[in-house]
């Protein structure tokens, strides 16, 4: 298997669009290069991530939720 991290370089000149439909906790797992879906399911018990949903059992985050998110850690971080 391909290793899927992206270089400094491809990172920088990558589009920061997100997909318009709803997102999976895989999906924000690849976007942000995190360890496991399991931190993203840490994130929501502790109310630190973007704000989910659920479909029946299923786990959805809207783009423009984890986009507000994003922002709310950039200003956070300058801060």
């Amino acid at each position: 298997m391909a290793d899927r991290r992206r270089t400094s370089a491809e990172v920088a000149t990558a589009p920061r669009t997100l997909p318009r439909r709803f997102l999976t906790p895989e999906d924000l797992v690849e976007m942000f290069e995190l360890p496991s879906v399991e931190t993203v399911y840490q994130w929501r018990r502790k109310r630190t991530g973007p704000r989910g949903f659920r479909v029946g059992r299923h786990l959805r985050f809207d783009p423009d939720d984890v986009r507000a998110w994003v922002e709310s850690q950039i200003k956070g971080a300058a801060a």
